[in-house]
C-alpha cells in the first residue's frame, strides 16, 4: 500500500498524535468497530440533520424517494468513510501520517473538490464524527481528551484530502 507521504498539514512532517490520543482512539474504535454499518450510518444522519442541503451533493440522494436511514447507497458509503476514517485514526501515531492509499486519496481530493466542498462542509462533518462517536460510546469512556483525540486525527485526514482537492488527473 502506498502511504501519503509529506506533513498533512503539519510542519516538521511528521504527525503529532501523542500516545495518550492513541489509545483512546483505539479503546473507542474497538467497540465501534463491531457495530461500523450502523454508526457509519448514523454519523451521515448526523451530518444531514445539521445540514439538510448535504444530501444534495450525493448524486444517488438526489431525487430519491427512499428515506434517508433506508437508502442501500448511502449505508454503504456511510459504513466505507466511516471505517476508512476511523482506521487512518487509529494508525496514525505508529505510521507518522495519514495512511489512506495515495490513489483513494487522490480521488477523494478530486471529487470534494469537484462538488464545491469547503471548510464549512468539513467543520459540519467534523461536528457530526464527534457527536456520532460521543453516542456510540458508553457514557463514562467519553471525555473531552477522546473529543481531542478524534478532532485532530480527523483534522489531519481533512488536511491529507486538501491537499489533493484540485481537478482530477
Amino acid at each position: 500500500m502506498a502511504l501519503v507521504e509529506g506533513n498533512n498539514g503539519v510542519s516538521g512532517g511528521a504527525v503529532s498524535f501523542s500516545e495518550e490520543q492513541e489509545a483512546l482512539v483505539l479503546k473507542s474504535w474497538a467497540i465501534m468497530k463491531k457495530d461500523s454499518a450502523n454508526i457509519g450510518l448514523r454519523f451521515f444522519l448526523k451530518i444531514f440533520e445539521v445540514a439538510p442541503s448535504a444530501s444534495q451533493m450525493f448524486s444517488f440522494l438526489r431525487n430519491s424517494d427512499v428515506p434517508l436511514e433506508k437508502n442501500p447507497k448511502l449505508k454503504t458509503h456511510a459504513m466505507s468513510v466511516f471505517v476508512m476514517t476511523c482506521e487512518a485514526a487509529a494508525q496514525l501515531r505508529k505510521a507518522g501520517k495519514v495512511t489512506v492509499r495515495d490513489t483513494t486519496l487522490k480521488r477523494l481530493g478530486a471529487t470534494h473538490f469537484k462538488y464545491g466542498v469547503g471548510d464549512a462542509h468539513f467543520e459540519v462533518t467534523r461536528f457530526a464524527l464527534l457527536e456520532t462517536i460521543k453516542e456510540a460510546v458508553p457514557a463514562d469512556m467519553w471525555s473531552p481528551a477522546m473529543k481531542s483525540a478524534w478532532s485532530e486525527a480527523y483534522n489531519q485526514l481533512v488536511a491529507a484530502i486538501k491537499q489533493e482537492m484540485k481537478p482530477a488527473e
